[in-house]
């Protein structure tokens, strides 16, 4: 089977406080053989990258509106007269801010969903058909479904 792969390289600002943030490289990746998560990857090209995955549908609704709870919130915002996306991620190993230019990452969204439409995920991921085959009769069902013990009851009434 054929996957698709939606890849973007951009630069996100790590907010370190108002006044001061620091150029993140980052690679934002989709693939329809795991079509409900985005991946973000930071510090591209260093010796210790840092993976995130989350709900692609999270991403997709915080371009618009404050959406998230957790380890990951994202939320759109005007900085300078710029549209921005903020994500705010939690891990034990600390919090981090990050700022996103909202047409990039919209513009690579719309090609996660031109790969694979919102409400088809499922399909991509065949679980309908593996179910089906799981569950689909065999020959040797029949054994399994055969009384091992024949009733104890008398065919001519002794």
């Amino acid at each position: 089977m054929h996957h698709t792969v939606v890849e973007r390289e951009l630069e996100l600002k790590l907010i370190l406080s108002p006044e001061r943030s620091i150029a993140v490289p980052a690679r934002l990746s989709y693939r329809s053989d795991d079509p409900f998560a985005v991946h973000v990857t930071f510090h591209i090209g260093s010796d210790h990258p840092v993976h995130w995955t989350f709900a692609r549908e999270l991403l997709v609704e915080g371009v618009f509106r404050p959406c998230g709870h957790g380890d990951v919130r994202v939320w759109p915002t005007k900085v300078a007269g710029r549209s921005v996306v903020l994500m705010a991620l939690s891990s034990p190993d600390g919090d981090a801010l990050l700022e996103a230019p909202t047409t990039q990452v919209s513009a690579w969204l719309e090609r996660t969903l031109r790969a694979v439409p919102p409400g088809s995920e499922a399909e991509q991921l065949g679980i309908d058909d593996g179910l089906a085959e799981l569950l689909a009769p065999t020959p040797a069902d029949d054994l399994w479904l055969r009384d091992p013990w024949p009733s104890d009851e008398s065919k001519d009434g002794e």
